[in-house]
């Protein structure tokens, strides 16, 4: 994915990383189990048209697509049209919140 190399080159982005905890949780709940997780967080956090806390509604720790949002900009709606040009103010289509859990899991996977 061509997005994830470019992603890979910024300072801040190519900071995140999967630590071991985190990595032992994605062997043991398995990569179907965490895409399951990184949908939920997606269409609850990220979906709406309007998010009261956009920008803050990522936390930076608890959970590997927590930690994976940071690394691909999918974190929020900013980041999102920054890194993806995907509009802030719409509510985001099923193929742009499976774009997202693509590039995700596809970073989890390189973790790993």
């Amino acid at each position: 994915m061509n997005i994830l190399d470019s992603l890979s080159k910024s300072k801040f982005r190519s900071s995140f990383h999967l630590n071991k905890k985190m990595k032992e949780y994605v062997l043991e709940k398995g990569l179907d189990k965490i895409e399951e997780h990184a949908y939920d967080f997606i269409n609850k956090r990220l979906k709406p048209e309007i998010i009261t806390n956009d920008g803050k509604q990522t936390p930076m720790k608890g959970h590997p697509v927590f930690i994976a949002q940071h690394a691909t900009a999918t974190c929020c709606r900013g980041c999102l049209y920054k890194w993806h040009k995907i509009p802030k103010g719409v509510e985001l289509t099923n193929k742009q919140v499976d774009y997202i859990v693509k590039i995700i899991i596809e970073w989890i996977k390189r973790e790993m």
